[in-house]
């Protein structure tokens, strides 16, 4: 470091902008040592912080690294200052505190003379002037004047305890007004991650003025990168030349053709995961099918078709329910239609802590609404299981419904599970979704995913029992069950005296 006059040291040292781009040594892509210098991307986030800040991003633009020496600046430069940082592993939560070790070590001596290190050890570092940094999988201890959460969109996917821990845990150890980040490549319509970036987005869509308890959304696209294009010449698909021309036509995004050249190349190897790792828009990176994900390839499928969409309701053709019934959590109904061969599902519904009359009833509204026609109405095995009714009789939900005017088919249960998942895979491309009508649903199925093993970072063969697994049975009814009739079904409509005795 060279040896600056007094006054003009001070001013240097007292612009964070200077330190950051002239103080720090990293390990750049290919393993040389070179002074941290802020690119593009990362010097527009720092010009434009907030409080809290969720960056939806793609892969290789340096945003953990940017974070990591901002912590490290921050804890040098102010004393009694706690910063936190998360990751999806304890191995990759410490992998950041040595990335941040590594830039301690290399800074000036003359630096390192006026802040020591108190303490170091796998987790934590402690600082002379009382700052410290400490790395977990959620922290829930001491205060944060700055909390980082890595790859939180990959942690909602696969364990989502983990992410209910970080959202209960970690974010309350922030104060009002102290600096957040969250960061991320999508994963997946679904989660915390999905939520909290569709909110601050609304937020930003708003023009107003956020709050210190907002998070304020930042996007960065694979184009902004400058290193992602090439010389290379290549051949365009009409698929790919498309896609180009929909992004300046609908987005205003022109892109090179150097850029258009190393996109195509790229997606060429990475397939539908490139939408995530490598997104053109905010929409674009949650299309993409979410790793563990039983259906969602099948769903991103349908949305490239136009299949899941707005379309008009068919009052002419019989409506068929298919049902999974909840004891003391959720019972999930999709509603469905057979249109020109194919099968609509032009509705969904969900609730807990009803009883079947409730959902008999709600059933009732909703023909009424829609002038429907019923077809037939297909219930999971449990709906024939007798059970003791409040006046001492002996029935089945099954035998309630009937008396309220519903008769059910009853689908058995597939004794393999991985059967009925395998049988929606394989009709879910003859589908199409009212989305306004099923959205619930279609994030439930997107959802629906294995049960990720902590202990060897795989996803084991069997489907995660959570939120999203009472509709996605509803729909494996469907899949398991469903005849299309060879007669037409007559009108039928509930009974004035059903509505009256359900309320």
């Amino acid at each position: 470091m060279g040896k600056p006059e007094l006054h003009d040291a001070i001013e240097l040292f007292s612009d964070r902008k200077w330190r950051l781009n002239n103080l720090y040594k990293i390990q750049d892509k290919h393993g040389r040592v070179v002074t941290f210098k802020l690119n593009e991307a990362q010097s527009k986030l720092l010009d434009d912080l907030h409080t809290l800040n969720i960056i939806l991003k793609a892969r290789q633009m340096g945003f953990s690294t940017f974070i990591l020496i901002l912590a490290l600046d921050c804890c040098l430069f102010n004393s009694h200052f706690d910063a936190g940082l998360i990751a999806d592993t304890l191995p990759n939560a410490k992998g950041l505190l040595s990335r941040i070790k590594f830039a301690y070590d290399k800074l000036d001596p003359e630096i390192k003379k006026v802040v020591t290190v108190k303490t170091m050890n796998a987790t934590t570092v402690e600082f002379s002037n009382s700052s410290s940094i400490e790395v977990g999988v959620s922290l829930r201890s001491s205060t944060k004047n700055f909390l980082h959460i890595s790859e939180y969109g990959k942690i909602c996917a696969k364990s989502p305890d983990k992410a209910a821990e970080i959202k209960s845990g970690a974010l309350n150890t922030m104060a009002k007004g102290q600096l957040g980040f969250i960061e991320s490549t999508a994963e997946g319509r679904g989660g915390d991650f999905y939520d909290k970036t569709n909110s601050s987005r609304a937020a930003k869509d708003s023009n107003r003025e956020l709050t210190q308890m907002e998070w304020k959304f930042h996007f960065f696209p694979w184009f902004e990168d400058s290193e992602y294009t090439t010389s290379e010449l290549v051949n365009l698909t009409a698929d790919e030349d498309k896609y180009f021309t929909d992004l300046f036509d609908e987005h205003g995004i022109q892109l090179s053709a150097g850029q258009q050249a190393w996109y195509a190349l790229k997606a060429r190897e990475q397939g539908d995961a490139m939408f995530k790792e490598y997104p053109s828009t905010p929409d674009e990176a949650f299309l993409a099918a979410r790793d563990g994900a039983y259906f969602a390839k099948q769903l991103t499928a349908l949305r490239q078709r136009s299949k899941i969409g707005k379309f008009e309701f068919e009052t002419r053709s019989p409506v068929n329910t298919f049902w999974d019934l909840g004891l003391n959590d959720s019972t999930s109904i999709w509603l469905h239609q057979v249109i020109a061969g194919k099968h609509r599902f032009v509705g969904f519904y969900e609730n807990s802590g009803e009883g079947l009359a409730h959902y008999l009833s709600w059933l009732d509204k909703w023909q009424v609404r829609h002038d429907a026609v019923w077809g037939e109405h297909y219930g999971p095995h449990d709906m024939d299981h007798r059970q003791n009714s409040s006046d001492g009789f002996v029935t089945t939900r099954k035998d309630i419904a009937q008396g309220l005017g519903y008769s059910f088919r009853i689908v058995n249960r597939t004794l393999d599970k991985q059967t009925s998942i395998q049988k929606v895979r394989t009709i879910l491309p003859e589908c199409e979704f009212d989305e306004g009508a099923c959205d619930a649903g279609i994030k439930h199925l997107e959802s629906y995913s294995k049960e990720w093993d902590e202990k060897y970072s795989v996803w084991k063969n069997q489907p995660r029992h959570d939120e999203h697994s009472h509709c996605a049975d509803a729909f494996m009814t469907f899949a398991d069950g469903f005849e299309i009739p060879t007669q037409p079904k007559k009108r039928n409509r509930p009974k004035a005296a059903q509505g009256a005795w359900m309320g």
